[in-house]
């Protein structure tokens, strides 16, 4: 039961910026956790650790080591990367804007509201201050917006609300006035960003680039008139040149819009033999100033790349350009989407940009040179309804309220196929036996089948008055498909093969939300919320065979994959078991104090005298029935014991305070007589932010069945499924799907242990040849690296002896050790001729303890098919190459 948080899947990216360390792993934000993505492997994993509240900036150290996350709290997590560890937390004063490693890696600057702290890094060392603040600067009037640090981390750039750009010295000066901030003016709007331009060849700072919200970008050079070094290198001045004026708006402007660059012409090197203080006393003037776009789009986002002295910009209708410095050459100017980009930057080599929309919950990698895709990944935005896990536990499928499907590898967490033919929610879905065919209800009224090798829907199976599917089964044979309506209170059934409607079961007096067949039979179960749970027997004709009655409504209800067993929740929070054979109820679990926990900011009462949300909406049981998931509107998932009917373990899904329903106890601080502060709308209406913000908020209650919370979504869970290996299990919450894994290398759990079973006799009787007594010991121990180094010592040809003398009881997991060979060892003919040797020798016992070792069999199967599928495409992609080489060989 060592499940243990392995990946998040199907959460949209909601906004914050993006960050690429290493060229090739792209780190962003996914509400209070963190989605790294491998480009080059096509591979995502999100950290286990997790913020109090939704993340707003994130920042990485120049060698990839260290993630700096801030949430909306202003707590900051300082994270080992590569060890996906917190090593310190901190939390901040003022809201944090914009963060920034300087490129040294020693210094963090931080943009906390109009201040700028400056912070050394902590690294590996343990301290009881770990953050040191260095130097505070307190000169800007608004919020910081932008910072950029100098190659030589002396100097930082930052760019303010104010209209102003201001360059830090970082050291202290015995001169005051050489500690003063230079300000850069002339802006109209808000700065977006502000960047060093530096010269390729000596890597000193040689340019400012300042770009503003309304599209304006100003090319800032120094003259080195005014430093006293004893050189005077300038040239004079053209014949011809116009006469400069001084702008309304306090840049130097002539007619061309731009201002010569007297002194310096980016062609000698005088500013080698300046002091450390030159770029302060040197006088910046205006070279060149233009507008990416003159429309009414802002600029929201920009980046920019030393190396390539390029710059992209993204805008609030979806278009990003890039652009060529210093002569403003546009490269690119291309739309992507509809809504704004929220964030652009380029990778280390600058070959690939990135650019996320809030919005759509959308990140794009794309390669500006061959103008290709390079990721190309999309959440649900909505809630996800319903997941499926495939036979061989290799792909998961989601359906969200988005009217979209995706299948994503459970591997990679990456998804490779989308279907959105739906035109309204997606309430149910399920995997047929054969693996490349997925069915799905919806709220539009039909049930659609999908081909997983053309990506095409290949039957859409309907009914005469259109009706609202909220659930949907298939027998074991795929030949009959099942959906419960939620309007109508029917079962439709239709044939897969000719897509015609068969049948119609009538009876139910409420909405059918659970829908199953047996395992071992065509029985079918239905539940509703008539308060009861009726079985049908499709192919004798017979109709309804049994009714089981009920005090409260009826949510959901599951077969034990054995089919001997059957369980549902009620609105009373029980979890009823019933031996559909005998039509006895066997006992019933109580778990209304299990789930109970959080509360809602509308709450006037305590959790404790609440009654709502105490009930469990989904139910799953484990691949051979000892114990049973369920999950409903709370944060927490309970594990229980089916044969003992007690509680195992409880899963807290998330810590996020940003969604409601995950506070016990609220602040009565926060209550006032108008109600709860949170429910108080205090958003600026008449700024941009403010509209976006209520724009926002007012997509979730807008949806049907959602709740007026002022867009703050609710902590539930919708579906579980456990992966008929049961290695793993999936969770369709309100902020994506939650995966879960076993993880058994940080668990000792011996069998049959005595004084003379030790990792030294396992040795010794290695050393002696004996690998029947070195495999049973190592199976007693039951450590990993013992049972997989025994396996592999076998001989060939003792393979078949040594399989026959393994005890029933050490059975599962010599399999499960198989299995994971399976995946990781290169002997592939080795562990296959294991196999079938433990098959041929086992095979009654195996078939006669079939619920107990089919996790271990589905792990091994999984393994399997997935090595047949490697193979067949290398095979398939070098079917030539094979040829000629079979055909030289027969000519010798």
């Amino acid at each position: 039961m060592n499940y243990r948080f392995q990946n998040l899947l199907g959460a949209p990216y909601r906004g914050g910026n993006v960050v690429v360390v290493n060229n090739s792993l792209l780190i962003s934000p996914i509400g209070n956790r963190v989605a790294v993505t491998d480009l080059v492997k096509s591979e995502t994993i999100t950290l286990p650790c997790q913020s109090s509240t939704n993340l707003r900036r994130i920042a990485a150290s120049p060698d990839g080591v260290f993630l700096l996350t801030v949430d909306e709290n202003n707590r900051c997590l300082f994270i080992n990367l590569p060890r996906r560890a917190v090593l310190h937390r901190i939390s901040f004063k003022h809201p944090v804007s914009t963060v920034k490693f300087s490129p040294d890696g020693n210094f963090i600057a931080v943009a906390a509201g109009k201040l700028l702290q400056i912070w050394r890094s902590p690294g590996f060392k343990k301290e009881f201050f770990p953050f040191e603040l260095i130097k505070t600067f307190a000169e800007c009037n608004d919020r910081i917006t932008s910072l950029d640090w100098s190659p030589d981390s002396e100097f930082i750039l930052a760019g303010s609300k104010d209209l102003t750009v201001r360059l830090f010295y970082l050291k202290q000066s015995k001169k005051k006035s050489y500690n003063k901030p230079f300000l850069f003016l002339g802006h109209r709007d808000a700065i977006v960003g502000a960047f060093f331009g530096v010269d390729k060849r000596t890597n000193k700072v040689t340019r400012v680039y300042t770009l503003s919200r309304d599209g304006a970008i100003f090319s800032w050079g120094y003259s080195v008139n005014d430093v006293k070094t004893g050189r005077n290198d300038s040239e004079p001045e053209s014949p011809g040149t116009p006469e400069q004026t001084q702008g309304e708006d306090g840049e130097g402007e002539n007619v061309g819009n731009s201002l010569k660059r007297k002194d310096y012409d980016g062609k000698n090197d005088n500013f080698d033999d300046l002091d450390s203080f030159s770029l302060q006393k040197m006088k910046w003037e205006l070279l060149k100033k233009d507008f990416f776009m003159q429309s009414p789009a802002k600029l929201i986002t920009c980046d920019y790349h030393r190396g390539l002295d390029m710059v992209v910009v993204g805008f609030s209708n979806g278009v990003f350009g890039l652009y060529q410095m210093p002569d403003f050459v546009c490269i690119h100017l291309l739309s992507i989407s509809r809504e704004k980009i929220t964030t652009a930057m380029f990778n280390d080599l600058g070959n690939w940009l990135t650019f996320g929309c809030a919005k759509l919950g959308q990140l794009l990698v794309w390669e500006w040179k061959s103008e290709s895709y390079i990721l190309k990944q999309q959440g649900h935005y909505f809630d996800v309804n319903s997941i499926a896990y495939s036979p061989d536990s290799q792909f998961l499928a989601t359906g969200a309220d988005d009217n979209k499907i995706k299948v994503w590898t459970v591997s990679s967490g990456f998804c490779f196929v989308t279907f959105s033919e739906h035109t309204n929610a997606v309430t149910a879905l399920h995997f047929m036996a054969s693996n490349h065919c997925l069915l799905s209800a919806s709220l539009d009224g039909t049930v659609r089948a999908w081909d997983l090798f053309r990506y095409r829907n290949f039957r859409t199976f309907v009914t005469p008055t259109p009706k609202q599917f909220v659930s949907l089964a298939s027998d074991q044979s795929g030949e009959v498909i099942c959906a419960g309506t939620l309007d109508s209170f029917e079962i439709f059934v239709w044939s897969m093969k000719t897509g015609r409607l068969l049948d119609v079961l009538s009876g139910h007096e409420g909405p059918v939300h659970g829908l199953m067949f047996s395992p071992t039979n065509a029985i079918l179960a239905s539940s509703s919320w008539d308060k009861t749970v009726r079985l049908w027997d499709l192919f004798e004709g017979r109709g309804g065979v049994e009714k089981f009655d009920h005090t409260h409504d009826v949510l959901t209800v599951v077969y034990r994959p054995d089919g001997k067993q059957l369980a549902c929740s009620t609105l009373d929070g029980q979890i009823h078991f019933w031996d559909p054979l005998q039509g006895l109820e066997m006992y019933t679990i109580e778990g209304r104090r299990d789930i109970a926990g959080g509360r809602l900011m509308t709450d006037r009462r305590s959790a404790a005298n609440s009654t709502a949300s105490k009930c469990f909406t989904t139910l799953c049981y484990s691949a051979d029935g000892s114990y049973i998931l369920a999950g409903g509107s709370s944060k927490y998932i309970c594990m229980y014991d089916v044969a003992d009917q007690v509680l195992l373990r409880r899963f807290q899904i998330t810590h996020n305070l940003s969604l409601d329903g995950v506070l016990d106890f609220l602040n009565s601080k926060n209550m006032t007589e108008a109600g709860p502060m949170d429910l108080i709308d205090d958003d600026r209406s008449d700024g941009e932010e403010g509209v976006d913000k209520q724009t926002q908020n007012k997509l979730a209650y807008d949806l049907p069945g959602s709740k007026p919370n002022h867009g703050r979504p609710v902590i539930r869970t919708k579906c579980l499924r456990i992966a008929p290996t049961g290695r793993s299990w999936a969770a369709a919450t309100t902020e994506g799907v939650l995966v879960y894994s076993m993880d058994e290398s940080f668990m000792f759990d011996p069998t049959d242990l005595d004084i003379d079973v030790t990792p030294e006799a396992v040795d010794a009787a290695l050393r002696d040849y004996q690998p029947k007594r070195a495999l049973i010991l190592s199976l007693r121990l039951n450590e990993d690296t013992l049972i997989r180094k025994c396996i592999i010592t076998v001989a060939p040809a003792d393979i078949p002896a040594v399989a026959s003398s393994v005890p029933l009881k050490y059975l599962q997991r010599l399999i499960e050790a198989l299995a994971e060979l399976m995946e990781n060892c290169p002997h592939l003919e080795f562990i296959l001729r294991w196999c079938q040797e433990l098959s041929k020798a086992h095979g009654h016992s195996i078939q006669q303890n079939s619920r107990n070792l089919l996790p271990a069999l589905k792990s091994l199967q999984k393994a399997i098919t997935r090595l047949h599928q490697d193979l067949a495409d290398t095979c398939s992609s070098n079917e030539y190459m094979l040829r000629y080489l079979c055909s030289t060989r027969n000519k010798k």
